[in-house]
C-alpha cells in the first residue's frame, strides 16, 4: 500500500491509485479499508425449477431461486492483460460429467454494436455517419428486409478519432448494451432514439410497426382479399412498389388490366423500382400524396368509375380513389370492405423494435487467462468442445479465424456491461467445457475452485436465468 493509503489496482492497464472509500476510474473496483474489492456483485444464474419450490414433494429449504447454478463473468472482475489465470475457474458436475467454466470480464477495444431498426422510413444514405453527442460513432449499413441497419463503434471510433470521439463512442455503446436509450443523429438524415427491445423514435415519432413485406409481397399476400371490392391496388414501397393488375397474383386471379401507369423503373410485371426518392412518407418514400407516382391512365383500358386502393406496406397510409369522366383519380370515402383489408395489413405487421447486438473478439491475451497455450482455446471453440456464452446468454460465433461473437444484449441480466477509460467496453465472457478437455488444452488446473466454494462468496448474487435462453452449461 502507498504511504497515503492509496491502493494501486492492476485489473487493467490504467493502473489506478484508489484512495480509501473511493472507486477506480472504471467504477468496478474500490478501496475498502485498504483492501481492493469488486464493487458490482458477481452474478450467478440459477435454473428456475418447473415447479414452485414449496409445492414440490421434497422438503423445501426456503431457497426461492433453486435449481442448478451457472457462474457468469458479470462482476467477476478481470485479469487484463491476462498473464495470470482468469478470475474464476469453476469446477462443477453436470449430468455426472465433470465440467469447468472459466469466466472473465473482457476489456474490448475491438468491439461494437450492430443495431437493427424495424422501420420502412429512410434514416439516411448508406455509409452516412451516425453521431452521438455530435461525435461520429458509426455509420448506416445496407438496409435489410423491413429494417434499417447501423454499425456503431469499432476500434477506429474508440481509439482513432480523438479522445472526445472515443469517449462519446464508448458512452453510447455502453448505454445501448445496458438497455438504455440513446439519441443518434444521421448526417443529412433522421434523428433516432434507439433502445434495445423498444420501438424506435424517429424524428420525434414512435414507430409502431414494421412493414408486412415489400409492395410486391403485400400484393401476393392479400390479392384474393381485394377481389370484388376494388379494381386496382397499388402498394407503395421505396424498394418494390406493387401493382395488382400487372402482378402475377392478379393475373392468376383474372384481374383485368386497368390502364394504370406508374412512374419509376419497371422490373418484372407488377413490380416497380424507384417510384420516388427515399424518405419518411408513404412506404418509406418522400411522398405525402400517393397520386404523385401515377402518370395518366391509358384511355384504351381505363374507364370512369374504376376503383383504386393505394396503400403503404404498413397500412399506415391508405387512400381510396375512383376515376372521373376525365380518367383522373378522385379520392372517395373508403368502403368498409376495403378498409377491412387495410386493417388486415396492419394486423400482419409485427411491432417495430430496435435490436442491439454486441460484437467483440475474444482473442488476444484474454485467452491466456484460460490456458497457457492460447491457440488451443480457439481450436477448442471451433471444434465445439468449448461453449462460449456472454453473461450466460447464447452467442453467435463467426466463422473464420479468432473467437469473434455477437450477442443479443436483451438476453443478458441488467447492467452486464461496463467500461474503462481506455476507452473500451467491459463485457462478460464464459468458456465452458469438460474438465478433461480443459486439462488437455493446457488449462490452469491448479486454480480450479468448486462451484460450492464460489456460491459461498459473500460478493455473489444469484438471479434467475432468462427463460428464453438455453441453459448455458
Amino acid at each position: 500500500m502507498a504511504e497515503d493509503d492509496r491502493i494501486r489496482c492492476d485489473a487493467c492497464p490504467v493502473l489506478c491509485y484508489i484512495r480509501p472509500g473511493m472507486a477506480g476510474a472504471c467504477d468496478r473496483y474500490a478501496n475498502a479499508c485498504g483492501v481492493l474489492m469488486r464493487v458490482d456483485p458477481h452474478v450467478i444464474l440459477s435454473h428456475s425449477p418447473e415447479t414452485v419450490p414449496f409445492l414440490r414433494r421434497e422438503e423445501w429449504d426456503g431457497d426461492i431461486v433453486g435449481g442448478p447454478a451457472f457462474v457468469t463473468a458479470i462482476g467477476a472482475g478481470t485479469t487484463y492483460p491476462d498473464y495470470k489465470p482468469a478470475p474464476f475457474i469453476v469446477a462443477s458436475k453436470i449430468a455426472g460429467v465433470d465440467m469447468v467454466t472459466v469466466v472473465t470480464e473482457g476489456i474490448f477495444i475491438y468491439c461494437g454494436v450492430k443495431v437493427k431498426i424495424d422501420t420502412d422510413r429512410h434514416l439516411g444514405a448508406e455509409r452516412s455517419l451516425v453521431r452521438a453527442g455530435g461525435e461520429a460513432i458509426g455509420h448506416v449499413m445496407t438496409g435489410e428486409y423491413g429494417s434499417q441497419m447501423l454499425s456503431l463503434g469499432g476500434v477506429h471510433h474508440l481509439t482513432g478519432s480523438g479522445k472526445k470521439a472515443g469517449r462519446s463512442t464508448c458512452a453510447a455503446l455502453l448505454a445501448l448494451c445496458n438497455g438504455q436509450a440513446v439519441e443518434l443523429v444521421v448526417d443529412d438524415g433522421a434523428t433516432i432514439i434507439v433502445q434495445a427491445n423498444r420501438a424506435p423514435v424517429i424524428n420525434g415519432i414512435a414507430e409502431e410497426r414494421m412493414r408486412v413485406g415489400c409492395g410486391s409481397a403485400t400484393i401476393g399476400m392479400f390479392a384474393r382479399q381485394w377481389l370484388g371490392h376494388v379494381d386496382e391496388v397499388v402498394v407503395v414501397d421505396d424498394h418494390i412498389t406493387g401493382v395488382l393488375s400487372e402482378h402475377q397474383a392478379g393475373k392468376l386471379l383474372d384481374v383485368a388490366p386497368t390502364g394504370i401507369r406508374l412512374r419509376g423503373r419497371r422490373s418484372t410485371p407488377g413490380r416497380y423500382f424507384e417510384v420516388a426518392a427515399p424518405g419518411t412518407g408513404w412506404g418509406g418514400t418522400d411522398i405525402s400524396d400517393p397520386l404523385a407516382i401515377l402518370d395518366k391512365f391509358d384511355p384504351k383500358l381505363a374507364r370512369p368509375g374504376l376503383r383504386i386502393l393505394m396503400v403503404s406496406t404498413t397500412g399506415e397510409h391508405s387512400g381510396y380513389f375512383e376515376l372521373d369522366e376525365t380518367l383522373t383519380p378522385v379520392e372517395r370515402e373508403m368502403p368498409v370492405d376495403v378498409s377491412f383489408s387495410v386493417d388486415r395489413i396492419r394486423e400482419n405487421c409485427e411491432p417495430a423494435l430496435c435490436s442491439v447486438l454486441f460484437m467483440g473478439g475474444a482473442g488476444g491475451s484474454l485467452r491466456a487467462g484460460v490456458t497457457d497455450n492460447p491457440v488451443r482455446l480457439t481450436r477448442s471453440v471451433k471444434d465445439t468442445l468449448t461453449r462460449v456464452t456472454c453473461g450466460g446468454a447464447p452467442v453467435y460465433l463467426w466463422p473464420g479465424g479468432g473467437i469473434t461473437f455477437m450477442v443479443d444484449v436483451s438476453l443478458l441480466p441488467a447492467n452486464a456491461f461496463g467500461s474503462v477509460p481506455t476507452p473500451a467496453l467491459v463485457a462478460p465472457v464464459e468458456f465452458t467445457m469438460r474438465q478433461a478437455d480443459y486439462a488437455a488444452l493446457g488449462g490452469h488446473m491448479d486454480h480450479l475452485r468448486s462451484l460450492e466454494d464460489v456460491l459461498r462468496d459473500p460478493g455473489a448474487r444469484q438471479t434467475r436465468a432468462a427463460f428464453a435462453n438455453p441453459w448455458p452449461s
